[in-house]
């Protein structure tokens, strides 16, 4: 009998902790409210390679395009505390190639201001590497420093590279990092404007749009219509990320307000969402408290219907 009777008070209580522990689940699930992609919850921030104010270390990579002998190069050396562009090549596919081309199509443009610029593939297998790359040269920038590094997949070992990302860039002057890219998913629309405004902080003169510079590919139109709103994700996902600095987000958030000035249907949107974030009072779920200004003034400046869509008055 007391057998029977402890084993009712044990499933009591383990009634009783499942219930507590459902509770749980329910109270810490996100809450989704319109004009939220679930799927843009802030990111752990992304490293690769020394970071802005650190220096800037030597290391020899074998140029392989421009002089075509394969000698080994020190560039860091070699530029002697002048501007100098790095650009390593994680990984070999279309978007990282793409954006290599037209960031170094721009670099190489501005070599008469002083500006250096190397390309460096990454591989485990050297000759397969060298084999590849003179495979598609016909993909990257003459007159670019471009070779392949002798340190293997990992790269310089004083770098501290990271090989889950496509891309790491780092701009320097003087032999000190100015700025770092670690692009797990290279985009021209969303990551270019900021690696050039990291350029043209260093060697002068003003971020070029991007429909001026050679080498970009086509793009394609997007859908705008009632079933199909713009895709805010890739804009907003970089002002998602709590740790980024207030420059980050000042810089991402310009490349937003640039778009949404070009785009009537995507400046809609962007003011609609940021108008339903903040008036169900979830602002404070996104991002740092400068991305929170940022959703708060974009709701007030694009959130409003314009005068054609109020009512008659009556």
């Amino acid at each position: 009998m007391t057998t029977i009777c402890f084993s009712g008070k044990l499933r009591l209580k383990s009634f009783v902790l499942l219930a507590m522990v459902g509770v749980m689940v329910v109270v810490l699930k996100p809450v989704v409210v319109e004009g939220q992609d679930a799927s843009t919850e802030p990111t752990a921030e992304v490293f690769s390679g020394p970071q802005p104010g650190e220096p800037l270390p030597e290391f020899v990579f074998r140029e392989l395009l421009v002089e075509k002998s394969g000698r080994e190069l020190n560039l860091v050396q070699e530029a002697a505390g002048s501007p100098l562009l790095l650009v390593f090549v994680h990984q070999v596919n279309r978007p990282s190639i793409g954006f290599t081309r037209v960031l170094s199509k721009y670099a190489h443009s501005r070599q008469a201001d002083g500006l250096r610029t190397g390309v460096v593939f990454l591989d485990s297998d050297a000759t397969a590497a060298e084999a590849n790359l003179r495979r598609i040269q016909h993909a990257l920038t003459p007159g670019v420093l471009t070779g392949v590094s002798i340190d293997g997949q990992e790269g310089p070992g004083s770098y501290g590279l990271n090989r889950k990302v496509e891309l790491t860039i780092l701009m320097a002057k003087d032999n000190v990092v100015t700025s770092n890219f670690a692009l797990i998913q290279p985009s021209i629309q969303v990551d270019l404007p900021k690696v050039l405004q990291g350029i043209v902080a260093v060697v002068g003169g003003t971020v070029p749009e991007l429909s001026e510079l050679e080498g970009l590919p086509p793009m394609r139109e997007q859908a705008t219509n009632g079933n199909q709103p713009p895709n805010l994700r890739p804009l907003l996902q970089p002002m998602l990320n709590k740790n980024a600095t207030d420059e980050q987000i000042d810089a991402s958030a310009l490349v937003v307000e640039e778009a949404a000035e070009k785009d009537e249907a995507l400046r809609k949107e962007l003011g609609r969402a940021c108008k339903t974030i903040v008036d169900a009072g979830k602002v404070g779920n996104y991002g740092s408290p400068k991305t929170q200004e940022y959703f708060k003034k974009w709701a007030e400046q694009f959130g409003k219907p314009s005068p054609d869509q109020k009512g008659p008055d009556r």
